[in-house]
């Protein structure tokens, strides 16, 4: 939506939506796991469930990668007075 000021300037109003993730769009984030799956798992190499539904096997550095918008919902919504969180990422 954008209003126009005068000739030449206007006013974008940013309306964003919730992302909507495609099949593949999981392997492009960070998930969140406990973080004793996910230790045992990176040992083990055995596969891991995120709070999303996602099953991987854990082999990258989380810290590359954004964090799943969908495990951040559904840890807020658990959490919901916990700030800096006590799960995993991967």
């Amino acid at each position: 939506m954008s209003t126009q000021l005068s000739p030449g300037a206007e006013t974008v109003v940013d309306e964003r939506t919730k992302p909507q993730l495609d099949e593949g769009d999981h392997e492009r984030f960070s998930h969140y796991v406990p973080k004793d799956k996910l230790t045992e798992a990176m040992v083990m190499g055995t596969p891991v469930v995120a709070l999303c539904g996602k099953v991987w096997v854990p082999s990258r550095d989380p810290q590359r990668f954004p964090v799943c918008p969908e495990c951040k919902e559904i840890w807020d919504s658990l959490n919901p007075d916990d700030e800096g969180g006590d799960g995993g990422e991967e």
